[in-house]
């Protein structure tokens, strides 16, 4: 049975995790559940996040729960590339057991570069990854250029 002392289990009924089913969320392949969101819109019903990821180019409000900020401006790249791999790779561990959410202003493109990395970190090859995103998340995510050459270029480990 997996446990939240066990950050690298995978997702099973027992692990308090989003619903399959609810908004925003994406199941990556090995089955860990990821909910992308645009900040804007309100806050989509059920359980509060466990942990989140934001990502935006000033400083979030504050939330109730865990939180790291990668400091993002909209249609660009993170601006520091090694905080932003080192925070999707918590996000990713952390999902195994806790309901993590990944957030930027319109939730597409920086949420979408960001899921699209996290499902590389979950085994997909970096070529799959955005048909990943589009099909199973938003046929709009990952928006410009660079961010497609940030998710194909991003390191596994």
């Amino acid at each position: 049975m997996t446990t939240r002392d066990d950050p690298m289990a995978t997702w099973n009924d027992a692990v308090p995790t989003w619903g399959r089913d609810a908004a925003g969320v994406l199941r990556l392949p090995s089955g860990r559940l990821v909910r992308g969101r645009g900040m804007r819109h309100p806050i989509p019903p059920g359980p509060a996040p466990d942990f989140a990821l934001y990502l935006r180019g000033r400083r979030p409000p504050g939330t109730a729960w865990p939180s790291t900020w990668v400091r993002w401006p909209d249609f660009w790249l993170p601006l520091d590339p090694a905080a932003a791999a080192e925070a999707f790779r918590e996000a990713w561990h952390r999902a195994a057991a806790e309901r993590v959410e990944i957030a930027c202003n319109g939730g597409r493109g920086r949420t979408g570069t960001a899921l699209a990395c996290l499902a590389i970190l979950d085994g997909l090859p970096p070529a799959d990854a955005i048909p990943f995103v589009r099909t199973h998340y938003s046929p709009h995510a990952v928006e410009t250029p660079w961010q497609r050459r940030f998710v194909t270029g991003f390191p596994r480990n």
